[in-house]
């Protein structure tokens, strides 16, 4: 498998996590998941969103930004092992457009840019693509609390930000339609994709149509 730092991404409930731990075990790769479950801001975004939007966003931006810098500052590590991601950095940027108001996104803008060049690109990114419908389903499936009244206008603007980085992301892209395909119980889906994952394909968008 030819890609050091594979980076997935999609909206939530698309199954990045469940993805991202198949393929570090596969291939005994370093896994990096996000740790949103010690946001003690994201229960109250969702009660009261306009309160509390800058200073989720700010914590996310701090988090990940300390996470990703610790596991990808050392290029010695990237060549030695594999690492697996469940998100971009980009991701803090995507959701402050949606969530923040223009004042406080021109701000944390200013704060992006100085801090994201310290941070490397993947060599691949993975999106995964689903219908808000199905988002919805596996949202409720594993039952956080504070997701559980997610309205699908949310999902939906989440989803258009997505799909405007997509257009002009700087790494190597593969995008996924995950609307019928299940990763964790069908084991011909993932091989479709590994498959596909062990061999040097030279393009920089490319949909995956696994069947």
């Amino acid at each position: 498998m030819p890609y050091r730092y594979i980076a997935i991404e999609g909206n939530i409930g698309a199954g990045k996590t469940t993805l991202a731990h198949l393929l570090s075990k596969h291939y005994d790769a370093r896994l990096v998941l996000e740790e949103f479950a010690d946001n003690n801001f994201l229960p109250k975004f969702y009660a009261e969103p306009e309160r509390y939007g800058f200073p989720l966003e700010l914590s996310f931006l701090a988090d990940r930004y300390k996470q990703l810098k610790k596991v990808l500052s050392s290029q010695q590590d990237l060549f030695q092992e594999k690492v697996i991601t469940d998100y971009l950095f980009i991701k803090s940027k995507l959701f402050a457009r949606v969530n923040l108001k223009d004042d406080e996104y021109d701000l944390f803008q200013k704060l992006f840019d100085i801090i994201d060049p310290h941070l490397a690109n993947p060599d691949l990114l993975i999106y995964l693509h689903a219908p808000v419908g199905r988002l919805q389903q596996n949202i409720h499936k594993r039952g956080r609390d504070y997701e559980m009244q997610i309205p699908d206008r949310y999902l939906e603007q989440v989803q258009q930000v997505y799909q405007q980085y997509i257009k002009q992301a700087v790494c190597k892209t593969l995008i996924i339609d995950t609307s019928k395909i299940d990763f964790l119980n069908n084991a011909d889906h993932f091989r479709q994709l590994t498959d596909f994952l062990e061999k040097d394909y030279d393009f920089q968008t490319h949909y995956l149509a696994i069947e």
